[in-house]
């Protein structure tokens, strides 16, 4: 299967493309390549490329593909609120458009990174994919509105589905820091601290990004028509936790580190517990990494791949990158690269 993965030179996209080529798929990647640069280690292989920002992809550059893997977002609940239009822009606007240019150009498969964030504060009760969504930042908005705007386009030629992916964590040659457990463990290895800026108590589903590729090259594989329009939770239950328990796992795996819950932000409304049963059930999915052996892998990778605090802040944190790159002059006010000689 031809396979266009946006967003491919990201946290997820970087251990999405090979999962998928092992696979045996033709993968090509589409990006604009914000997060090229943001690697720890060794630079990944790079498939086949089109260089390009979401908001300008062309009906041309999308035909002749099978499916369409869209993981491109402004992924990040400080960056939505700080620039909200932009991130409507980007994560709802272009999300749709790219959608619209898919079905228009014969793309019969149309796999949409969601996420969980979806269900807001939903109390301690486990939700499943029919419970209310009731998105409480810009950034889990625009993926209620793009699932609702791709849904409306489905027909016996186009078949979206919604992965609503838990919150991701694990290494990733492209490394995000300010994400729940690759924070902590970052913290904890830098300054030896574990810190919790809330008051510990939400709870959190989380799923490594391993996980999630092998749930995209599930949906690849798995009839379009018993996936046709449907949204499926990605993660496992073992993975609900509070933020105190996740920083818990952690102090497990780093030696000498010390729990901090300083409760200096106060109370996080985000709070949900999260059912996995139907990927399990219609898909024969089910994730299979723990939070602790997430952390004992994280733990082990920073050290063998000498973490600095200057990488761990700046470099893989996405507000302070981007900040950077507009300091740079290498983006501009509208997140758009600034294109030189040309």
């Amino acid at each position: 299967m031809r396979v266009l993965v946006t967003g491919h030179q990201g946290y997820l996209g970087t251990v999405m493309v090979p999962e998928l080529a092992a696979a045996g798929h033709e993968v090509t990647g589409l990006d604009c390549g914000y997060f090229a640069d943001c690697v720890l280690g060794d630079a990944p292989a790079a498939p086949p490329t089109l260089d390009v920002d979401l908001r300008d992809v062309t009906e041309a550059q999308l035909a002749g593909f099978d499916a369409v893997v869209h993981l491109a977002a402004l992924s990040n609940d400080p960056l939505g609120a700080l620039a909200p239009q932009i991130t409507y822009d980007i994560n709802h606007h272009a999300s749709v458009r790219l959608a619209r240019l898919a079905k228009a150009a014969g793309v019969r498969r149309f796999l949409y990174a969601s996420t969980c964030s979806v269900y807001g504060a939903a109390g301690d009760g486990l939700v499943t994919e029919d419970a209310p969504l009731r998105p409480l930042t810009p950034y889990a908005e625009s993926k209620v509105r793009v699932e609702d705007d791709a849904a409306a386009l489905a027909d016996s030629g186009f078949s979206p589905v919604f992965l609503r992916n838990a919150t991701a964590f694990g290494f990733s040659p492209r490394l995000r820091a300010d994400i729940v457990l690759n924070n902590l463990v970052g913290y904890a290895v830098l300054t030896g601290e574990v810190r919790v800026l809330s008051d510990g108590t939400p709870w959190r589903p989380l799923v490594h990004a391993q996980d999630i590729a092998r749930a995209f090259a599930t949906c690849l594989e798995a009839p379009i028509e018993a996936i046709h329009c449907r949204a499926y939770n990605v993660g496992s239950e073992v993975n609900n936790l509070t933020v105190a328990q996740i920083a818990q796992s952690v102090v497990d795996a780093v030696p000498a580190s010390t729990l901090v819950i300083t409760g200096e932000n106060g109370a996080d409304p985000r709070s949900y517990r999260v059912d996995f049963s139907y990927a399990r059930k219609e898909l024969g999915y089910e994730a299979s990494w723990s939070i602790p052996d997430g952390a004992a892998e994280l733990y082990r990778e920073y050290l063998a791949r000498g973490l600095t605090s200057e990488a761990f802040f700046q470099r893989f944190t996405r507000l302070a990158h981007l900040k950077s790159l507009q300091a740079a002059g290498t983006i501009d006010g509208e997140l758009r690269r600034i294109r030189t000689g040309v």
